[in-house]
């Protein structure tokens, strides 16, 4: 049995439930996970995990800056331990961009840090035009109509394919739970 971590940063909460449904399908493996907020997540805890995984959904174009700074601020510990990195973002619902080494997004990510996790996926997301704010609306209409995507202000579109979810699931808890010795730089 692991104990493996998933640290999450999320917008309006799907990368939450994406989260819980990644934590049933390891759990069907016996391991135990955590769930918890990357923003404010102490690192010095990494040690008491076998594996971390972190999520972070995407708004206009970028992952939160608390994501950036965790990694960097505990990049040899993230080394030196099985882990892995999911990005949720709407752009993926485009089966030419929902692959690691397809997604805009997810590349320009992986140039800005130097940690490597073993395992890396994109999930498409959510639109939930009517829970979000006048402006935010406004803009995301405004990207969608661009990428022609749904526009319809009272639209709820779930892209996510739980599968694929569950697969990463199955992938991470197979990780094995194994120390990396990483040399001092």
């Amino acid at each position: 049995m692991a104990r493996i971590l998933i640290l999450y940063s999320s917008t309006d909460g799907h990368t939450i439930r994406i989260c819980d449904r990644l934590k049933q399908a390891i759990g069907q493996q016996a391991h135990e996970v955590t769930i918890a907020p990357v923003a404010g997540f102490p690192g010095k805890n990494l040690s008491a995990f076998d594996t971390v995984v972190i999520g972070a959904s995407i708004r206009y174009g970028k992952h939160s800056r608390h994501v950036l700074d965790f990694i960097a601020e505990n990049r040899k510990v993230l080394d030196g331990m099985p882990s892995a990195f999911f990005s949720v973002n709407i752009v993926a619902r485009k089966p030419e961009k929902n692959l690691p080494h397809t997604n805009p997004y997810m590349r320009k990510f992986l140039g800005k840090i130097a940690w490597r996790p073993r395992l890396l996926a994109v999930f498409a997301g959510k639109l939930d035009y009517p829970r979000y704010g006048s402006f935010d609306r406004l803009m995301i209409r405004l990207i969608m109509l661009i990428t022609k995507g749904p526009t319809d202000p009272s639209s709820v579109v779930e892209f996510t394919d739980w599968q694929q979810v569950a697969e990463f699931g199955r992938q991470i808890g197979q990780i094995r739970a194994e120390r990396i010795f990483v040399p001092a730089d």
